[in-house]
């Protein structure tokens, strides 16, 4: 097996371990990496040897010197803020490197076509860490679904993540640069809903505000309710006793669909079926791009039609609303 070279955008973001992780595992390196923030320690654990720089312009300079001494990188994994995914995927492609995007690869469905094109001007490659499609459990769920003919499933999916104040004063609490709620934390599970359950034929957004959004999606072979919320106040009782901060249910004709456990090594697993020629392609992101970005452009119909049960929780105020009226 041929060594193979990696830079990393956004190596203090909170995912990028776990890139850092699968590279290592992979039996890969990483030389190089960039994040405006200096916060990333982690970097020892994995490769101390690594390049680092909080410029881009240096980062940038650094690699294209290593590419005129005939060292180029063979890849460029990106982990920064959602928004900049596409200019850094553009900057991976244009340096001559194939490219690992995070998900959401892009905020907007047309972003797709453009890298398309510039995909087969460098002839270069981009993949993305779709890891919930690699799970044992969801493919196992694909399977029976594929197997079941024309029967419609009913689905409910729940996903309640908690985050503090620090949310709404970073990226991830605007709309803009994070693309809200459904895109920041539940493009991934609209992705593997798709791929089980087949092509969305109607999607309606009950409630769409700054902590929660709710909705309903028909998809081929399946009718779901959705409820996605970053508010602690949301999550069920006996999650708080236990002292937990995430709850994560997916019920399928009112039975528990479980998949709690085999998510360490997914991107690992991704990783490496990206380097043995069988990653998720820029257009495999297509149908989750479009459904987040309907949801987020949708306007909401409030409590009417087949809506999630905790769409009905009474809604919170914003965390900085004082603030605001304050003028501070």
């Amino acid at each position: 097996m041929t060594k193979k070279t990696f830079a990393l955008i956004g190596a203090a973001g909170y995912i990028a371990p776990r890139h850092m992780e699968a590279i290592k595992a992979c039996g890969h390196d990483l030389v190089t990496a960039y994040d405006k923030n200096d916060s990333v320690g982690i970097i020892d654990r994995y490769f101390p040897n690594a390049d680092f720089f909080t410029e881009f312009e240096r980062f940038d300079r650094h690699l294209e010197k290593l590419k005129r001494k005939g060292l180029p990188v063979d890849y460029v994994t990106i982990c920064s803020p959602n928004y900049l995914h596409d200019a850094h995927i553009r900057f991976g492609l244009r340096l001559g490197a194939n490219v690992i995007c995070e998900k959401p690869l892009v905020l907007n469905p047309w972003n797709i076509d453009g890298l398309q094109e510039l995909e087969r001007e460098t002839g270069k490659k981009v993949n993305t860490i779709l890891q919930l499609r690699l799970h044992e459990s969801v493919i196992a769920l694909k399977e029976k679904v594929d197997a079941a003919g024309d029967t419609i499933f009913d689905v409910d999916l729940t996903y309640l993540t908690s985050r503090g104040k620090w949310y709404y004063a970073s990226w991830k609490g605007d709309i803009s640069k994070s693309g809200g709620i459904a895109t920041n934390i539940g493009v991934h599970f609209f992705d593997m809903l798709a791929w089980v359950f087949g092509p969305i034929e109607e999607s309606v957004v009950h409630i769409h505000e700054h902590d929660r959004a709710a909705g309903y999606i028909k998809l081929k072979k399946a009718r779901v309710r959705w409820f996605l919320s970053i508010n602690f106040d949301c999550l069920p009782g006996e999650v708080k006793a236990r002292g937990l901060t995430t709850y994560r249910s997916i019920q399928i004709g009112g039975e528990e669909f479980e998949f709690s456990g085999g998510f360490t090594e997914l991107h690992t697993r991704s990783y490496q079926s990206i380097l043995d020629g069988e990653g998720f392609d820029l257009e495999e992101n297509r149908t989750a791009i479009q459904m987040v970005h309907d949801i987020r452009k949708s306007t909401p119909v409030g409590l009417t039609g087949n809506y999630h049960p905790l769409a009905e929780l009474p809604l919170a105020p914003h965390p900085f609303a004082s603030s605001r009226e304050k003028g501070e």
